[in-house]
């Protein structure tokens, strides 16, 4: 699931030609719409050999590219690449068949996190434990509860039951990110503070916050299998 070395580079690319704010406000100037480097140059109040600069690096990194126009054969257009701007999106993760969401007892964030899954991707998920208990915490059901969320509170399961092959496993809290070593890894690893410890609501609630967002920044980076 890692990136690859040309696609890092690209975007280590793209990185640096916005991290100039000069070259950022061009950038911005052109998201709407194409303009001449001179029309850049009054827009931004730039000498023009400086815009010239700027804009060979936006060039070589391709985020820009030029183009002449059809009146005027003299005069050149810049236009912004969207699609250089899309690479520095969230990396995409391919071939994921499930993701199971684990923790040590299975009774609160594994079950929060999957539930979450449910709701906001309505695709296959599970969630279990390396230690699983009995039933899921009540607080994580009354959590469930006041955030809509469909938590079955007698659904625990351990991990070796759970998991099958093309899984991807997330451990959201450290105990099972430590303790999954054998044939069972995970691929990601969410460390989220155990409401349990604390035993409130808060702790609960900010539990299933944590959770929500990283469900939230998670469910867009996974891409459907291509067709055979």
């Amino acid at each position: 699931m890692n990136a690859e070395p040309s696609s890092l580079a690209r975007r280590a690319r793209i990185h640096a030609a916005l991290g100039d704010p000069a070259r950022l406000a061009i950038v911005d100037a052109l998201t709407l719409g194409d303009a001449s480097p001179g029309e850049i140059a009054h827009t931004l109040d730039m000498p023009t050999n400086l815009v010239a600069h700027h804009v060979k690096v936006l060039t070589d990194s391709g985020l820009v590219i030029k183009g002449r126009s059809e009146g005027d054969r003299r005069r050149t257009y810049l236009r912004l690449r969207p699609e250089a701007l899309a690479a520095l999106a969230t990396p995409r993760l391919t071939g994921v068949g499930r993701v199971v969401f684990v923790c040590t007892h299975n009774s609160a964030r594994s079950q929060l996190a999957a539930a979450l899954w449910k709701q906001r991707k309505n695709s296959e998920v599970a969630s279990a434990g390396t230690k699983p208990a009995a039933r899921v915490h009540p607080r994580a059901v009354a959590v469930a509860h006041r955030h809509h969320l469909d938590l079955d509170p007698a659904a625990t399961a351990h991990v070796t039951d759970v998991v099958r092959r093309g899984d991807l496993v997330v451990a959201v809290c450290d105990n099972a990110h430590e303790e999954l070593t054998g044939p069972v890894r995970p691929g990601l690893h969410w460390s989220v503070p155990d409401p349990v410890r604390v035993n409130t609501d808060e702790a609960f609630e900010a539990a299933y916050a944590d959770l929500a967002d990283r469900v939230d920044r998670l469910a867009p980076a996974i891409l459907p299998d291509s067709p055979p």
